[in-house]
């Protein structure tokens, strides 16, 4: 057996010579071509498929956001929920979507790779969009022009109302599992040892996040537009064939896209340190990091990783690493069983993990003030004036907003901010802010953002007709004060959203990127599940009566939606200087004998963090 692999090793050398021989230079990053053969750089990834890939993230994105951005309008008008339920919903809803997330990962890095996970999970987004669109023509939207403002839908049967959640929950489902690994998928098509695409691959992030903005533009205007109208069923099937289109673009590059192959399931890598380094709870830590168990070069790059450098961080799982007395140094081509002895590099993705979880939880409140885009800021919005001479502005397209903001502060950003931060720093070489720098000037941005729309709202209130049975468009204060507070959140997505993007993708290990960009989406995942929390909190404190119908009512003028944008101004406020702590302590992930990243910007990304 071995002298056939030994045939077949040497079968595929003779074939990489030819390769060079006709001036095919190939990746250096480790990728391969969907054939499991070294990726050619003149003929695969780079922005052939990046671009590809961006046009898919941009059609699938307008299809999600088809169903997403209208929803609570459509659980109060078509289903017949109130305004703190339908809010709930959508919450519930949306952080499912994200919870998702994390299974796409787990199949991407363990079993599927990105293309399969990619391609199978689209498919079920489809199969949602096209049952949504039967059952919301078939059965929901009845009498046939209801849902609009004016015409409410009658009531549903329970088969009706099954049949709804279980087509939105079959798009969260595939849109969930698709969006982490569409990302990293992107990112694989640039290698990260080429000087060139590295620079590439970087950009790409804010391509994407940029692509995805564009995307729900479309969605939040025109589609928006007939939605608000009453005009579902057009609505639905516009996403149904959107979510087609990008699907099929989406295989026709299949012949170009690079790719990683599975490491196999983390959580028994993560598991296998654990126990090992149990066992040896009384072991003596040797005073050197050579001196603890690690393969060779070679052997990590046969296993499809890099090495990592021993980092002085949770020292109590080095013990997993340490070869006792029991042991001894492995003979060539022998490996010890890993739940018993692990590499410094398999210890080192633990604590990788590890650091990066403090970080993760404090993006979760950013995400619970993002959320409020998609409910109260639309419900806040139908409460204002929301026509300009005879022209209707619906609520839930004011999100294009959000959009322009973040192409703007892209823009702004990269060609702008960037250079200026990189030529006022010290430093030789540095890149201007770091991600982790980026992410709090996010969090700050966030909290201006939910002072705006609290003194918005006050002034909704102060302008707001009394005694109104419905009290949509009841104030005189027109609906484009909502502007700031939509621009602020844009641009403060493109700081904490598209750096956490970059850095966890950039401080995930070896076998665990998709995880990285899931973790991104399980932040928003858990703002939505905390901010549906927060709101049922603040209801049921602050109603006391008929007469005090809470924060969040029905009726928004007999509430005070301005005091819950407060707190949240609040509790952001305290959540930033717990990051501020939290980035303090961080300590970046090392490859090779170099630091992942700019070698300039120091051993530790949080050095350059100042408050």
């Amino acid at each position: 057996m071995a002298c056939i692999n030994v045939f077949e090793l040497d079968k595929e050398k003779k074939k990489m010579v030819k390769e060079e021989e006709k001036g095919e230079e190939f990746t250096l990053d480790g990728s391969v071509d969907r054939n499991g053969k070294p990726a050619v750089r003149g003929r695969s990834g780079k922005w052939t498929a990046g671009i590809l890939l961006l046009v898919n993230q941009g059609l699938a994105t307008l299809a999600f956001f088809g169903v997403g951005v209208n929803l609570v309008l459509f659980l109060t008008r078509v289903i017949g929920q109130d305004n703190a339920e339908a809010a709930n919903n959508v919450s519930k809803w949306t952080g499912t979507v994200y919870i998702f997330s994390l299974l796409g990962a787990f199949l991407s890095d363990s079993y599927w790779g990105r293309y399969k996970t990619c391609a199978v999970f689209q498919v079920i987004f489809v199969l949602g969009l096209v049952s949504l669109s039967l059952t919301s023509y078939i059965f929901l939207i009845k009498p046939t022009g209801c849902g609009s403002e004016r015409t409410p839908c009658g009531s549903h049967s329970s088969f009706e109302i099954a049949m709804f959640y279980t087509s939105i929950y079959l798009i969260a489902l595939g849109n969930g599992g698709y969006q982490p690994t569409i990302a990293t998928l992107g990112a694989d098509q640039f290698d990260e040892e080429h000087p060139k695409e590295r620079h590439s691959k970087v950009s790409f992030f804010s391509y994407f996040y940029l692509a995805l903005n564009l995307g729900s533009l479309f969605s939040n205007t025109i589609l928006g537009y007939f939605e608000d109208e009453g005009m579902w069923a057009l609505g639905f099937w516009a996403s149904t064939g959107s979510a087609i289109v990008a699907l099929v673009l989406f295989l026709v590059g299949t012949p170009r896209y690079r790719h990683f192959i599975p490491r196999g399931n983390p959580l028994s890598r993560f598991c296998q340190v654990v126990v090992a380094a149990a066992r040896k709870w009384t072991a003596e830590i040797p005073p050197r990091a050579g001196e603890l168990y690690e393969l060779d070069g070679q052997e990590v790059s046969s296993n499809g990783g890099r090495k990592i450098l021993h980092t002085n961080g949770f020292k109590f799982l080095d013990r997993a690493a340490v070869i006792t007395s029991k042991e001894t140094t492995p003979k060539e081509n022998e490996v010890y069983d890993p739940w018993h002895l692990c590499t410094v590099t398999q210890v080192e993705e633990v604590k990788c993990i590890l650091r990066l979880l403090p970080i993760w939880l404090c993006t979760i409140l950013y995400s619970v003030v993002f959320t409020q885009m998609a409910s109260l800021f639309v419900e806040q919005g139908a409460a204002m004036k929301t026509t300009i001479s005879t022209f209707h502005i619906p609520p839930a397209s004011m999100s294009s907003f959000d959009i322009l903001s973040v192409a703007a502060f892209i823009f702004i950003y990269r060609r702008v901010l960037d250079p200026i931060v990189a030529k006022l720093k010290k430093n030789s070489g540095s890149k201007g802010f770091t991600e982790l720098q980026r992410m709090g000037i996010g969090l700050i941005i966030a909290i201006l953002a939910m002072v705006v729309a609290g003194i918005v709202e006050h002034f909704r209130l102060k302008y707001s007709q009394e005694g109104c049975p419905i009290c949509t468009n009841s104030s005189t204060l027109s609906i484009l004060w909502q502007i700031p507070q939509y621009v602020l959140i844009g641009a403060s997505e493109v700081f904490m959203y598209v750096g956490q993007l970059e850095f966890f993708n950039k401080e995930a290990p070896e076998g665990l990127k998709s995880f990285g960009s899931a973790l991104c989406m399980t932040s928003i995942s858990l703002g939505n599940y905390v901010s549906s929390l927060l709101v049922t909190i603040v209801m049921r404190i602050s109603t006391k009566s008929d007469q005090m119908p809470g924060w969040i009512p029905g009726n928004l003028n007999k509430g005070h939606l301005d005091m819950f944008y407060f707190l949240l101004a609040f509790l952001t406020t305290a959540d930033f200087v717990v990051y501020i702590l939290c980035a303090k302590w961080y300590e970046n992930i090392r490859f090779g004998g170099k630091v992942s990243g700019e070698e300039s910007r120091g051993k530790n990304e949080h050095d350059d963090l100042r408050v």
